[in-house]
């Protein structure tokens, strides 16, 4: 059995350069189109969360990283004024998304800065960073995802500490997948495969790729004239499982 797996930060529905308009239905349904195994999202809206299994035919699971501080209100803020308004008020999370055949198991949430304080995080902007897992039976193959987004930070010690802390939760597991935006360059994560250019990666453990990772080609998310979000998508074939 083959799996294609994929990885994307979806800019909260942006595009790139920014406009006036928000696309994040059309990215969702873009990047499952194919009827992909896994897809690992980003910078999800926390109204949206909901709405991602309708949008892909997908199973899908999520881990919050930010509160929406206007609940339901954010989203027509948002609509009205999206290249102004974005995390603070929508909130946000990281999600997976499932083959709808696929068995899941276990999910676990790791936050990983946890020295953010809950004040910050409620009520300045501040941004957790968690490492969302989830463990899926793959017809017979069992195997554990693992999808994050690391902070932004010029300080890449601290951005590294943050990518190791997600590793540790997968140090047991033979099967397995750490993808997400990790915001520093080509950073090897031992015990997994290589690194590609880029902050935005899918690191395989225990499985043998068939192609990729690579970037996808400007051309496949350039919709109307508009380049959706301001990241490439991801994606790996992994080769046949047994």
């Amino acid at each position: 059995m083959r799996l294609l797996v994929r990885s994307w930060n979806l800019y909260h529905g942006r595009t790139h350069p920014q406009t006036s308009t928000l696309h994040l239905e059309q990215m969702v349904r873009l990047v499952s189109a194919d009827a992909p195994d896994v897809v690992a999202l980003q910078e999800v809206p926390m109204w949206a969360v909901a709405r991602l299994g309708a949008w892909s035919g997908m199973q899908s699971s999520w881990a919050m990283t930010m509160p929406a501080l206007l609940g339901p209100l954010a989203r027509r803020v948002t609509d009205h004024d999206p290249e102004r308004f974005r995390s603070t008020l929508t909130g946000q999370a990281n999600a997976l998304l499932v083959n709808p055949h696929f068995e899941l198991g276990r999910h676990r949430r790791l936050v990983l800065n946890p020295g953010l304080s809950r004040k910050d995080w409620l009520l300045r902007g501040g941004q957790r960073r968690v490492c969302h897992t989830l463990e899926v039976d793959a017809r017979g193959v069992r195997l554990v995802l693992a999808n994050l987004h690391a902070s932004n930070d010029p300080d890449h010690v601290l951005v590294k500490r943050e990518i190791n802390r997600a590793a540790s939760l997968l140090v047991e597991k033979q099967r397995c997948l750490l993808l997400g935006d990790f915001n520093v360059e080509r950073y090897e994560v031992p015990g997994f495969t290589a690194p590609i250019e880029g902050i935005d990666q899918i690191l395989v453990r225990g499985l043998e790729i068939e192609r990729g990772p690579e970037p996808w080609l400007e051309e496949r998310r350039r919709v109307d004239g508009l380049v959706l979000s301001d990241h490439a998508p991801v994606e790996v074939v992994i080769a046949s499982t047994s």
